[in-house]
């Protein structure tokens, strides 16, 4: 799968769950794990979501917050955070449906080829979808496309990743675990 379909995927997972969250359930705690907000809520978890989505078209065209960066402080969720990602979210999937991505992504923490780009693009999607799914009780699970997709692409980082954060440490899958299971057993994010 090339990593510009791994993202689209990805994106679609983490919006069918962005799109199920209860209102009410915005103003939960967030693990604090999951971002530098003190405090966190539900509601800047999809803050943190939508400020990334809104970067999509700037970073495929090669720019970085290095240029500028008009989206930290604005109010990107407004009276209806949901609709307002969901907004956010067709103007990044309709930029890369587009193509023409540069071949650099410059991101906050360096520049990377358009291919390993998308593949971090994926990976925070997918991997968010799930755990936010998982800590606020939403049936959800990785499709068999976006597994297979994170698997020829991501898997194989995870150790190097590792180093630098992103996952914690991987664990055995139990017996008879399914591919899901299996996939997030190797990045570490498996609970039972």
């Amino acid at each position: 799968m090339r990593t510009d379909e791994l993202f689209l995927e990805a994106d679609a997972a983490l919006r069918s769950v962005i799109d199920r969250i209860d209102p009410a359930d915005l103003s939960k705690p967030a693990p604090k794990e999951w971002t530098s907000t003190p405090d966190p809520t539900f509601r800047d978890i999809v803050f943190a979501h939508a400020y990334d989505e809104a970067w999509v078209p700037d970073v495929l065209a090669g720019k970085s917050p290095a240029d500028g960066d008009e989206f930290r402080n604005a109010d990107l969720l407004g009276d209806d955070p949901i609709a307002s990602y969901d907004r956010l979210n067709d103007t990044a999937t309709a930029a890369v449906r587009e193509g023409g991505a540069a071949t650099t992504f410059r991101f906050q923490y360096g520049d990377y080829s358009a291919e390993e780009g998308f593949a971090h693009l994926a990976t925070y999607r997918a991997f968010q979808a799930w755990l936010i799914a998982k800590h606020l009780g939403i049936p959800f699970h990785l499709s068999p496309e976006l597994i297979a997709g994170l698997n020829e692409n991501v898997v194989p980082h995870a150790d190097e990743w590792r180093q630098w954060g992103v996952f914690p440490p991987a664990i055995d899958p139990p017996a008879g675990a399914d591919d899901e299971t299996r996939l997030l057993c190797a990045v570490g994010f498996w609970e039972a």
